[in-house]
């Protein structure tokens, strides 16, 4: 992957029928959907993806399906609890031409050099020659890294070509990590921004590349990091403000997966809104109110018209 990389890498939902068998129909229309609207790429087997719930035949099953449908890079999520698992999915990640993978520190580490040391030695299981993006989502992962800890990470691994950045709040996080760029302390990556595009609008202003999340509607991310690239601000806050309430609402935790699975059902992309077990479903009341959600926003925006 290139270091330049920017726009937006959906976080693509893995798609399973109500059995829990995964749905290689629905995953090749979520692939070719992001292709239609434009996307710079994809990520797959990240938590939206519930990685964890995989067997690792299935794992690289989903890969080499993913790779062969696109025609843009994807990123793999290899995550592990143990580097010969993580190893063992990035070699037939890369080997099945995935454009990089992506790291998360498990919940287990609390100081700067614990996380430190994780990444140097995550490099080494992987191999220093398999680029690889940081993930940083301390509010579901209780891994605190500070701008500091980035920069020495970045600065320890060449192959780290990319932040995956989900702090909450995190707008200053970003302003520092690029005046580190400027003042020459750190190599720039890519920055992508995650927590479901919650504050896309104002972290392109602070010098993000891009969005890499699960939205329902990806096509917003990627008209607001143009709008935002054109240096049309008023366009991109009017349209970012439009799906502000259903971003808002599947930002719920726990059942945050279940209302966008069942948005891009809705849509037509996804067969079943289903989730492997152990997994949340909507109540008919929270159905209901994704509806009202979606015929408010469609008045503003056609494609959520369905």
């Amino acid at each position: 992957m290139k270091l330049e990389a920017r726009g937006v890498f959906p976080i693509a939902p893995t798609p399973f029928h109500p059995d829990g068998r995964v749905d290689f129909d629905s995953l090749d229309r979520l692939i070719d959907h992001y292709g239609g609207i434009g996307a710079d790429g994809c990520t797959i087997l990240g938590i939206l993806g519930e990685a964890p719930k995989l067997d690792g035949a299935e794992a690289l099953d989903i890969v080499r399906r993913c790779v062969s449908r696109a025609a843009f890079p994807i990123i793999v999520g290899v995550s592990a609890p143990g580097f010969a698992a993580m190893r063992a999915l990035a070699e037939g990640a890369m080997q099945a031409g995935a454009a990089a993978v992506m790291i998360a520190p498990p919940p287990s580490l609390r100081t700067d050099d614990q996380i430190v040391t994780y990444y140097a030695q995550a490099v080494e299981a992987i191999g220093a020659d398999v680029p690889f993006v940081i993930q940083d989502y301390p509010l579901t992962l209780g891994v605190v890294m500070t701008p500091a800890v980035i920069r020495r990470i970045v600065a320890d691994n060449p192959s780290c070509v990319m932040l995956k950045h989900e702090d909450w709040p995190g707008l200053e996080k970003i302003s520092a990590l690029r005046g580190f760029e400027r003042d020459g302390s750190m190599r720039r990556v890519a920055i992508l921004t995650g927590n479901g595009g919650l504050f896309l609008d104002f972290e392109m202003e602070r010098g993000a590349d891009g969005a890499m999340t699960g939205y329902a509607f990806p096509e917003m991310l990627i008209d607001v990091v143009r709008l935002s690239g054109e240096g049309r601000r008023d366009d991109a806050h009017d349209l970012f403000d439009a799906h502000l309430p259903l971003l808002r609402y599947e930002q719920q935790p726990g059942i945050g997966l279940a209302v966008r699975k069942y948005v891009l059902m809705r849509r037509g992309i996804l067969a079943s809104d289903a989730q492997r077990k152990p997994g949340s479903a909507l109540t008919a009341t929270a159905r209901g109110e994704t509806e009202y959600l979606l015929a408010r926003l469609a008045r503003k925006d056609g494609r959520a018209g369905l």
